[in-house]
């Protein structure tokens, strides 16, 4: 009877070691990775605050041509003096990088092009907290990987409970 139970086991160690590598990529990410700030558009404010979340749009994804054919992909931006991401082109992957672009990963879905965090979730009752929203703080890695890190005021300023 014993014999039985070794797959669950073996099974169980393997979900909780996946689990455990994806939290480490995480904390790696949120302590190496490049900050910068993608600034939001402007999102239907009937729906902008639903409950404990925000819908998030960014405006650098109208700069991405979405009929570029391809359903995936990764943007290439550049930082300016703020470390607010301006959009520069497609990537190619025979092109290199500039010591100063990054790379963003996007999805077309609808004719919308979708980059980075779609929501930015928050405590109940404090949305008003995040009304005067206007950039996405973000942590990105060299390869693309992106972590929302909070929302920003109009000059950067930290937004949240006080």
């Amino acid at each position: 009877m014993k014999g039985h139970n070794l797959p669950l086991w073996l099974f169980a160690l393997l979900v909780l070691g996946v689990v455990n590598v994806l939290v480490l990529q995480k904390e790696q990410l949120l302590t190496h990775g490049q900050v910068l700030f993608l600034e939001l558009a402007p999102v239907d404010p009937r729906s902008l605050i639903q409950g404990d979340y925000m819908r998030l749009q960014y405006a650098i994804s109208r700069e991405v041509d979405n009929n570029i054919g391809e359903r995936n992909g990764l943007i290439v931006v550049r930082l300016d003096i703020n470390d607010i991401a301006q959009y520069v082109r497609i990537h190619d992957q025979h092109t290199t990088l500039a010591q100063n672009e990054l790379l963003l990963p996007f999805r077309v879905r609808a004719f919308d092009v979708l980059i980075g965090p779609e929501s930015f979730f928050f405590q109940e009752g404090h949305a008003m907290n995040y009304n005067n929203a206007r950039y996405a703080e973000l942590r990105v890695s060299k390869s693309g990987d992106v972590l929302l890190t909070g929302l920003r005021g109009n000059e950067l300023e930290e937004l949240g409970p006080p």
